[in-house]
């Protein structure tokens, strides 16, 4: 009920902000400068797999056990990159007993050529719990018995994203990265591309699985930056996305001399929802917000089965900018002149 709330609320602030769009917009760039952020932000992502009968399913929910991350960027003109691990010492990444140990790591690049955002990464997430265990054991205790766990369950995600602002005077980036400002409330229309590549592997009771995910889709997104007030240092961006798109599925086991066994190919069509928001305050040297992400995908594998991959995403930062060390300036120009679109 919270996530449909907070869906219903953002397509709401979305629609209301549709109507107060200004044509007079203004962007400041901080593409010369320097900007290097600290970022604590926490991610909620299951696999809920639904059989059965519409007025009663049965759902089975496997989520990783959820970390407070730490992560540091750096932005240099239209490069920006982050690096993320989890710190074990901060409150709620020790409650390994119950739910098993997790890892969730990843590497991510954001390009700005021009109208363009060309977004590329890795994400590696393994160790696995069923979520809603007193659906199927009823003497089960929350917070005293452990969770049934998966422990060598492994999902790896290659991919990226094409995104094209289609209106002039808005600035994605300044939602992305902050590494622009924008002065006057603006929103546009958003068409993205997407394409990933996950591989999944398992180990139960001595037996190896592996799947192959290839998939693609495109989706229609609407961004808005609302900067209200007179000082014109805070922002506030919602968005929201609906896309389409096409899965591909080659699942096999894995026998001990390596040989495969079982092997199925699938294909599926996705659904896609995204919505957010960013509320963030800026000056030309210093700058803190947070954001709230939601994104979930669904597809049908055979009659009254459905798979939903959903992930909640929330970040804290604070960051500073300053002038780029002469060697930094003078090695990017060098490259620039060689790639222009830089």
């Amino acid at each position: 009920m919270r996530l449909k709330s907070a869906i219903v609320f953002l397509c709401s602030l979305v629609a209301s902000l549709l109507k107060a769009q200004t044509d007079t917009a203004k962007i400041k760039s901080y593409a010369d400068q320097v900007m290097v952020r600290v970022n604590l932000d926490t991610n909620i992502e299951n696999y809920i797999f639904t059989e059965g009968p519409e007025d009663k399913p049965i759902e089975t929910i496997f989520s990783i056990n959820n970390k407070t991350r730490a992560s540091f960027s750096i932005d240099y003109r239209i490069i920006s990159a982050t690096i993320s691990f989890t710190p074990g010492f901060l409150p709620g990444n020790n409650d390994d007993e119950l739910k098993g140990s997790s890892s969730y790591a990843d590497l991510r690049f954001r390009f700005f050529p021009k109208k363009f955002i060309q977004t590329v990464y890795y994400k590696n997430v393994k160790g696995f719990y069923m979520e809603n265990m007193s659906d199927f054991f009823p003497d089960w205790r929350e917070g005293k018995d452990p969770y049934l766990q998966f422990p060598d369950l492994r999902v790896q995600s290659f991919g990226g994203s094409t995104a094209y602002v289609l209106k002039d005077n808005f600035s994605l980036k300044s939602i992305y990265t902050q590494g622009e400002w924008q002065k006057e409330s603006r929103g546009s229309w958003v068409p993205v591309v997407d394409y990933d590549l996950s591989v999944f592997r398992d180990i139960i009771e001595g037996k190896k699985s592996k799947e192959n995910q290839y998939s693609f889709g495109a989706s229609m997104g609407y961004f808005y930056n609302w900067v209200p007030g007179a000082g014109k240092k805070v922002n506030i961006a919602p968005n929201i996305s609906l896309g389409l798109g096409g899965m591909f599925s080659s699942s096999w086991d894995i026998l001990d001399n390596g040989a495969k066994a079982n092997k199925q190919n699938t294909q599926y069509l996705t659904l896609k929802f995204a919505a957010g928001l960013h509320i963030g305050y800026n000056t030309d040297h210093f700058l803190f917000g947070g954001k709230f992400n939601v994104t979930a995908y669904a597809y049908n594998e055979k009659d009254n089965q459905n798979v939903q991959n959903n992930n909640i995403y929330g970040l804290l930062y604070i960051g500073y900018r300053f002038p780029p060390p002469k060697v930094i300036k003078r090695n990017y120009d060098r490259v620039q002149k060689k790639i222009p679109i830089l």
